[in-house]
């Protein structure tokens, strides 16, 4: 996290016990919060889920990996994902290839995840690259090696964004790989410690804000030389299941980003990157509405179901 972030401490070691509760008493954080988790817990309340839970989460990692691999510029329709099994002729292709392998593999590895998070983000980046052949497949980018621009192409947002988001910032380049290195250290110290027993009254961030945190650490740095978007939204995924706000992977927050549009992502994300408080929260705030789109989503499905159920 930004040493700048003046309530994200830059390691686990500070004072409070989980570095990232202070994130959830930003205004309008916790109403965000709550909002979201309401939303989570009437999707895993539906009479669909009680029966066909499997259906809905592979129909969610499909729909998110769709949206995932639109975000990165291969914007297919749904039903050509759906129909097909060669992605391997061009790079929209490969997107889409890469996105549907990280929706198939990415809750495998949670049990990594608790103790090796660095393990699975290598991991994640070999999914997401195929068999393309390379140096910097599969570990960090080294000095020398220059990180991907982010945000290349537009998505149009097809839903209105509720939050503020900063205007006045400019989203930073990317770090130098000594700089990535330290942060993605301090990020899997900080992971690795919420796996300890809690005491009752320690205050602990909510599953969404350390989702939203990990995701907008791996954007901001973009630690690999490609497919940082793709490995940062798998990552995300792994939190909300690992966090236990979503663990059966039903609630496609990718589709949620990839409605609200590139523009609001960027702006939001360039908000995280700033490391102000207001920045901050606003990148928590758009995270959460982008999940309970993707609740919304999900929960179209089981009606779905439902209906053509005999």
């Amino acid at each position: 996290m930004s040493t700048s972030t003046p309530s994200s401490p830059s390691g686990p070691a500070s004072g409070s016990a989980d570095p990232l509760a202070p994130l959830g008493e930003l205004p309008g954080v916790a109403e965000a919060v709550a909002e979201t988790r309401r939303a989570v817990d009437r999707l895993y309340g539906h009479r669909v889920m009680r029966r066909r839970a499997d259906e809905v989460t592979s129909e969610a990692a499909l729909r998110g990996a769709r949206a995932s691999a639109a975000l990165d510029g291969a914007d297919w329709p749904l039903e050509e994902v759906r129909r097909r099994t060669d992605f391997g002729r061009d790079l929209e292709a490969r997107t889409v290839g890469g996105a549907l392998r990280l929706g198939v593999e990415s809750g495998q590895l949670l049990g990594t995840w608790r103790h090796s998070p660095l393990q699975v983000l290598a991991r994640l980046h070999l999914l997401a690259v195929g068999d393309a052949d390379g140096p910097a497949v599969g570990r960090p980018r080294q000095a020398g090696e220059p990180a991907e621009e982010l945000f290349r192409h537009r998505v149009a947002a097809t839903e209105k964004v509720e939050t503020e988001l900063p205007a006045d910032l400019t989203f930073p380049p990317a770090p130098a790989a000594a700089e990535v290195s330290a942060r993605l250290d301090t990020l899997a110290q900080l992971l690795a410690s919420r796996g300890g027993a809690k005491h009752p009254n320690e205050r602990t961030a909510p599953a969404l804000v350390v989702a939203a945190v990990v995701h907008g650490e791996l954007l901001t740095l973009r630690p690999f030389t490609n497919a940082n978007g793709l490995v940062a939204r798998a990552a995300t995924r792994i939190v909300l299941i690992a966090e236990g706000l979503d663990p059966k992977a039903i609630c496609p927050v990718e589709v949620g980003l990839a409605e609200l549009g590139t523009d609001a992502y960027r702006a939001a994300l360039t908000g995280y990157a700033s490391g102000t408080a207001a920045g901050m929260a606003a990148w928590i705030a758009h995270c959460a509405q982008a999940m309970r789109l993707g609740v919304r989503e999900s929960t179209a499905v089981c009606e779905a179901m439902q209906r053509g159920m005999a």
